[in-house]
């Protein structure tokens, strides 16, 4: 309460500690954004690290568990490639001691698929693979543009037809193919009904389109997904600022999109091509053809069929290089990907 007779009061101090003798200076923008440069230390959000041995610690059974799945049964391919063969039975004995591999049958395997007769089958297989990516990202890739950025409120729609297929087997689907492609299935019957062809299209008789359009067809989703997650963590405020500063729709998505979708796109990739790599039953249902044969058609008709499992055992573990190969190249592209970002 002042002395003098105008009844007026002074406003109440601001709560917590101001200097001695002192009054506080005004926090203003300025004194903010000097304060923070002024700063050394980065920002750090605070508790980032905290619990994080708690759930390594949960994490590690899981690890060891998948680690042993993989490990054992390709130490047991290594065993059977490095073993030899009962000369009565046919039958694989292992050889589990690394000081007595015998490595003639994985030197003939190589020497085969390097330039002997396997050499083209490896050929056929990166073939028949690279196309069917190439069509995955041709197709998968507007799709899940589409559904990450122009859907709306039809998204858990789209997205649910576009995982209807994993509800089905797909041995199921690729049955469901061979009644469509056949003789006198109904693309037959619509190509000749609206004269795009005069006979009947041999599909299922080693044509490698239909080999192609069948891994392409048991695949997709798995190059739609990963790749619809990562356009839609795009911020949509990046292609506001590149309208903005000019870009036309199409020069925002070549400069700012597609280079944002990098990692997606390479992460859909590797998980759509690794498997068809593997594949041999989509080959041997809508083809069956030696014309058409795989390098996992091979390795099954090793393994199933032939006498000599070591053979089909070596072509594993030559399989499993040549996709390490493509596994630390995708690693590598990933990692400077993100460099890239950040």
């Amino acid at each position: 309460m002042s002395g003098d007779g105008g009844g007026s009061t002074e406003p109440p101090e601001p709560p917590g500690e101001v200097a001695r003798g002192e009054h506080a200076a005004p926090v203003t923008a300025s004194s903010r954004s000097a304060g923070l440069q002024g700063s050394s230390k980065p920002y750090r959000r605070r508790g980032g690290t905290r619990g994080g041995g708690l759930w390594v610690l949960l994490a590690a059974p899981g690890t060891f568990w998948l680690v042993v799945l993989f490990a054992v049964p390709f130490y047991a391919i290594a065993a059977v490639a490095f073993g030899s063969t009962d000369p009565v039975f046919n039958a694989p004995v292992p050889e589990w001691d690394p000081r007595y591999w015998d490595f003639t049958a994985f030197s003939e395997i190589l020497t085969r698929s390097v330039t002997g007769d396997l050499r083209p089958v490896f050929l056929r297989t990166l073939l028949y693979v690279a196309l069917a990516l190439g069509l995955c990202v041709a197709i998968g890739y507007p799709v899940a543009y589409y559904v990450a950025r122009h859907a709306g409120r039809r998204r858990a729609l789209l997205l649910g037809l576009i995982l209807a297929p994993w509800w089905v087997n797909y041995l199921t689907r690729m049955l469901a193919w061979l009644n469509l492609l056949q003789d006198d299935g109904y693309v037959n019957d619509l190509l000749m009904f609206t004269r795009i062809v005069d006979e009947p299209v041999r599909w299922l008789s080693g044509n490698p389109v239909t080999v192609v359009l069948a891994l392409v067809y048991g695949y997709i989703p798995f190059f739609i997904v990963p790749l619809f997650s990562t356009l839609d963590r795009i911020d949509p405020l990046l292609l506001e600022a590149a309208r903005d500063l000019g870009c036309s729709s199409r020069s925002a998505f070549w400069h700012v999109t597609l280079p944002l979708s990098r990692p997606g796109l390479l992460t859909a990739s590797a998980i759509t091509a690794l498997p068809m790599f593997g594949d041999y039953y989509t080959n041997t249902l809508v083809s069956g053809s030696p014309t058409t044969t795989m390098i996992a058609n091979q390795i099954e008709f090793y393994l199933l069929g032939g006498t000599r499992k070591e053979l089909g055992a070596s072509l594993v573990l030559l399989l499993s290089a040549l996709l390490m190969v493509v596994m630390v190249y995708y690693l590598i592209s990933s990692r400077r990907a993100e460099e890239g970002l950040s």
